[in-house]
């Protein structure tokens, strides 16, 4: 609570180690943790072909669902769009816009 470059918000602190039993709970249940955020898509990545920044959305209908389904499940400070954000990170949704050199 006292590093100023952490977070020191008590909630999220008490919240990352809720998560870090709920996701062993999921892998336990899956097989992976992977196995189950990927059911969502059906294992395969969803790609929105954005024309621009602005066509590229914060959240979806299967971020929705998804951040519902890991609230029901326990886990804290998991809303949609952070949800959405993860889904970008791991490829699990391409919202690289046209003119993006990685869509060549």
């Amino acid at each position: 609570m006292n590093d100023s470059g952490i977070i020191r918000n008590r909630l999220k602190i008490k919240a990352t180690l809720t998560n870090a039993q709920k996701f062993q709970e999921v892998q336990k249940e899956f097989g992976s943790f992977s196995a189950y955020i990927w059911g969502f898509v059906e294992e395969k990545p969803m790609d929105h072909q954005p024309q621009a920044l602005s066509d590229v959305p914060a959240t979806t209908e299967i971020s929705d669902l998804l951040a519902k389904d890991l609230k029901k499940r326990g886990f804290k400070f998991m809303g949609s769009t952070v949800v959405y954000a993860h889904m970008q990170a791991t490829g699990m949704v391409n919202d690289h816009i046209a003119s993006c050199f990685t869509r060549k």
